[in-house]
């Protein structure tokens, strides 16, 4: 049981330091998992994310109407926006 325990403590560990977000790109305006989905697709800019439409990023990880709805209203406010179909 001890074992368990030992192993458990480790391996907590190891996942919170291998999914750490490395930049602060879009930090305080969605989750953490949409924002280390972004990381994983090298998006780590608003210029680089006006190059995917609304649809594309809807389809990645993380992202639902409510994330949505805070990155479009941030990039409202950046004056940035997501390309055309």
């Amino acid at each position: 049981m001890i074992n368990l325990v030992i192993m458990a403590k480790c391996l907590s560990s190891f996942c919170v330091v291998n999914h750490v977000v490395k930049g602060e790109f879009l930090q305080g305006v969605i989750a953490m998992p949409a924002r280390r989905t972004l990381e994983r697709e090298k998006i780590d800019s608003l210029e680089k994310l006006s190059n995917y439409s609304e649809e594309e990023i809807m389809q990645f990880h993380g992202f639902g109407k409510n994330t949505m709805m805070k990155l479009k209203n941030y990039m409202k406010e950046q004056q940035v926006s997501f390309k055309n179909n």
